[in-house]
C-alpha cells in the first residue's frame, strides 16, 4: 500500500497519485516529494530505488526489521531508523512501530512495517501547519519527528502513572497486593528496557539532523527542531529516571515483606516463648521424684498459679514491644 504527496512551492498539488509519476516531479527544485509505503514488498523497494536511486545499504537496511534508531549519511540522501511507540495503559503491554525514512533534498520516502504507526497522524500534523510547507523536505520530516517523540512522551507518561498506582499497592496487606507488586514492576521494568532501546538513540538522531552541513534543517525550521530535540531530552531523562523509580520499588517491596517476614517470627517466637513457661512447670511437677508439695492438692495450686502469672507476664512484655 503506497500513499503518495506532491508539495509546489509550499502549497499540497497533488495527493495519492501513482508512485510510478514522482520520477515527473523529482527532478523539479520548487517540489517536494512525499512517498509512504506500508509492509513493502520486493517489487516495491524495486520501484523506490528506480525512482530516487538509493543506497543499495540502505536500502538493505529498510528491508531487514529491528534496526537501531540512527541517521546514517549517504552522497545523495540520508537514511533515518525510528520507531513508534504504542503502551496498553490497562496492561503496560510495550507496541513498537517501525519506521525507515529515506531523506533525499526534496523527497521524503517513508518505510512502515506493523500497524503501530499510523501516518494519518503525520499528515495531520502537516495539515495543522500549511505556513511550514516551503521549507520542502525538512518541513515533511519534522512532522514524521514530532510524531515519533510525542508517542515516546505518551508511552513515558503512561508508565509513569502505572508506577504511581503500583506505589498505592506497595505497603497494602494481602498476598494479592504483593503478588500484583511483583508482577507489575517486572512487567514494567522489562517494557522500560525497550523503551529505553528506542529513546535513547533518539537524542543522536535528532542532534545530527540538526548540524547545519546535514542541509535539512533552515534557520526558520530551528526552533522547531529544537522543540522536538527537547521532548528527546525530556523523554530520556524521565525513561532513566522511572528505571531508577521501578528499581527502587522492587527493592523496596523486597525489604517490606522481609520487615513482614519479621514481625512474623517475632509473634510465633513470642508465642513460643509463653507455651514455654506451662510445658517447663508441668515438666518439672510431672517428676516420678519427690519435691516440696509433691501429691497434695497446695501443688497444684501453686504449679497453675505459676503458671498464669509468668505467662501473663511475658504477654504483656511482649506486648509492650509489639512483638504480639
Amino acid at each position: 500500500m503506497m500513499r503518495t504527496r506532491l508539495y509546489r512551492n509550499g502549497t499540497l498539488k497533488l495527493e495519492d497519485f501513482p508512485a510510478e509519476e514522482i520520477s515527473d516531479y523529482i527532478g523539479d527544485p520548487d517540489s517536494t516529494v512525499w512517498l509512504d509505503v506500508h509492509d513493502p514488498e520486493s517489487a516495491d523497494f524495486d520501484t523506490i530505488i528506480e525512482e530516487f536511486g538509493l543506497h543499495a545499504l540502505a536500502v538493505e537496511d529498510a528491508r531487514n526489521e529491528h534496526q537501531r534508531p540512527k541517521l546514517d549519511r549517504y552522497r545523495t540522501h540520508l537514511f533515518l531508523s525510528a520507531y513508534a511507540v504504542s503502551l496498553d495503559p490497562d496492561t503496560a503491554a510495550f507496541s513498537v512501530g517501525e519506521v525507515a525514512a529515506f531523506i533525499t533534498p526534496n523527497a521524503l520516502i517513508t518505510i512502515r512495517k506493523g500497524r503501530h504507526c499510523d501516518m494519518d497522524h503525520v499528515v495531520e500534523r502537516w495539515d495543522n501547519a500549511p505556513d511550514l510547507a516551503e521549507h520542502g523536505v525538512g518541513f515533511l520530516v519534522h512532522g514524521l519527528l514530532d510524531y515519533l517523540v510525542d508517542s515516546h512522551f505518551k508511552a513515558v507518561q503512561a508508565l509513569d502513572e502505572r508506577i504511581e498506582n503500583l506505589e498505592d499497592l506497595l505497603f497494602e496487606d494481602g498476598a494479592e497486593q504483593i503478588q500484583e507488586v511483583q508482577r507489575t514492576s517486572y512487567e514494567l521494568r522489562k517494557s522500560l528496557v525497550k523503551l529505553r532501546r528506542v529513546v535513547l538513540p533518539m537524542r543522536e538522531v535528532v542532534n545530527s539532523l540538526l548540524r547545519r552541513d546535514v542541509h535539512v534543517v533552515n534557520d526558520q525550521l530551528m526552533p522547531y527542531y529544537q522543540d522536538v530535540y527537547d521532548h528527546v531530552l525530556r523523554a530520556t531523562e524521565w525513561t532513566e529516571s522511572l528505571r531508577d523509580l521501578v528499581t527502587t520499588v522492587m527493592e523496596t517491596n523486597l525489604t517490606v515483606q522481609g520487615n513482614r517476614m519479621n514481625m512474623i517470627m517475632k509473634k510465633v517466637t513470642s508465642w513460643a516463648a509463653i507455651i514455654a513457661v506451662p510445658t517447663a512447670v508441668t515438666g518439672f511437677y510431672g517428676q516420678n521424684v519427690p519435691y516440696p508439695g509433691f501429691g497434695t492438692q497446695a501443688g497444684f495450686w501453686a504449679s497453675t498459679l505459676i503458671m498464669i502469672v509468668l505467662s501473663v507476664l511475658l504477654y504483656v512484655t511482649f506486648k509492650r514491644r509489639d512483638w504480639v
